[in-house]
């Protein structure tokens, strides 16, 4: 026993540094993005609540009424009592958005990607997947737990998949897995390319389109569909915690492959599943901005005009593609030093981002302006750290 904890004891001191502290907090409703926390109010930039659902009326409204009807949990997994309502609603909702056959809700983003990776890509004999070397953590653990034989192309690099897919055995199935809009980095994937090589190459397509839903696209349903190649893409992987505002993932496709991850995904079966009143929230969400463009004006102006803002003093961003704004710092305790002046002295809550979650070297404060975030705010926020910036000598993109 000794030795074990000897072990994490010594483990602790080396890596002190990169300890995981987190800011306890509490979000106001009705006042996105301000929050409350032990030493006053706060403004949060960094939430994934990009559109500000979580606060919207129609979303509490349907949650309350859920709880009132069904009660607080759901009562057991999917396969033993615990199939309500609100599940099949909002799976047929989501279908429909995509316009795919049928959807699978999972508990979250990371056990949608995990459970049906490692069934999609795992079991047909001889599969082989071809995977974005920038892929999030859910889905190389999905492929790792597939089994399948793995061939990683660089980040959007349409012509590294393409002599992958050249030199790979032309008599076994193929699978390509890719982001839409990436988590960290904010850019976005060339879909074009990727849905041409995957009919030439007869590749089934999986893509994630978590930071896309809701946001982008004809009723929010993500970057395929705006570029009108939507039915381009076998099977749709989407959250209900960023845009949506709620908590949960999905997978969206052709029925045949649903009925397997239902059947096989051990993340779908052997859990307790979502409360009633989530899915009722998430289902009211999805049906409102299926309906209402206003929340992504709001998103993509707000994202003009920090990145406007940010490029004219020479604060550099990783990506200006999407709502993301990624401002690279490219060392950790500066990036540290940085999110803890931005709170102490601004009230202004941004996390730093370091490895693993991205590269040693590209730490990024990762910065969410919302559609709840007003214009002046977003100007106060951009002269702040332009302070800061100039105050602890970062360097400047000129």
């Amino acid at each position: 026993m000794s030795l074990y904890m000897d072990f994490f004891v010594r483990l602790a001191h080396d890596t002190g540094d990169r300890k995981r502290e987190f800011l306890e907090l509490g979000r106001k409703a009705g006042r996105f993005p301000a929050a409350s926390t032990s030493d006053g109010e706060i403004s949060v930039w960094c939430s994934n609540d990009y559109l500000g659902m979580g606060q919207h009326p129609d979303v509490l409204d349907a949650m309350k009424r859920a709880v009132d009807e069904y009660g607080g949990g759901s009562g057991g997994s999917r396969n033993i009592g615990g199939t309500n309502h609100c599940h099949v609603a909002l799976e047929r909702e989501l279908a429909e958005l995509h316009g795919k056959e049928d959807a699978v809700l999972f508990t979250s983003g990371y056990s949608a990607n995990e459970g049906s990776l490692s069934v999609l890509a795992g079991v047909i004999d001889g599969c082989q997947a071809f995977s974005d070397s920038a892929n999030h953590a859910s889905i190389i653990d999905g492929l790792r737990h597939s089994g399948a034989r793995k061939y990683i192309f660089r980040h959007n690099d349409g012509q590294h998949l393409e002599e992958l897919l050249d030199a790979a055995d032309p008599d076994r199935p193929k699978f390509l897995v890719m982001e839409s809009v990436h988590s960290m980095r904010g850019d976005i994937a060339p879909l074009a390319e990727i849905a041409g090589l995957a009919k030439r190459y007869g590749a089934v397509t999986f893509l994630d389109e978590v930071h896309a839903v809701g946001m982008y696209g004809p009723g929010g349903a993500g970057i395929a569909a705006r570029a009108g190649l939507d039915s381009e893409f076998t099977v749709v992987m989407g959250t209900l915690a960023k845009a949506f505002g709620m908590t949960g993932g999905y997978v969206a496709g052709p029925a045949v492959l649903m009925d397997a991850v239902r059947a096989h995904a051990r993340s779908f079966i052997f859990t307790t599943a979502l409360p009633p009143a989530v899915a009722a929230g998430a289902l009211a969400a999805v049906r409102h901005l299926r309906g209402s463009d206003v929340e992504r004006k709001r998103l993509a102006h707000n994202a003009r005009l920090m990145h406007g803002l940010l490029r004219e003093r020479g604060i550099p961003v990783l990506s200006d593609e999407s709502h993301i704004v990624p401002v690279l710092v490219g060392e950790d305790q500066m990036c540290q030093r940085m999110s803890v002046l931005l709170l102490e002295r601004h009230g202004a809550y941004v996390q730093a981002i370091n490895a693993p979650s991205v590269p040693v070297g590209e730490e990024i404060l990762r910065v969410a302006p919302s559609a709840v975030h007003g214009t002046d705010e977003i100007h106060r926020f951009v002269d702040a750290l332009d302070g800061i910036w100039s105050e602890l000598g970062a360097a400047r993109r000129l």
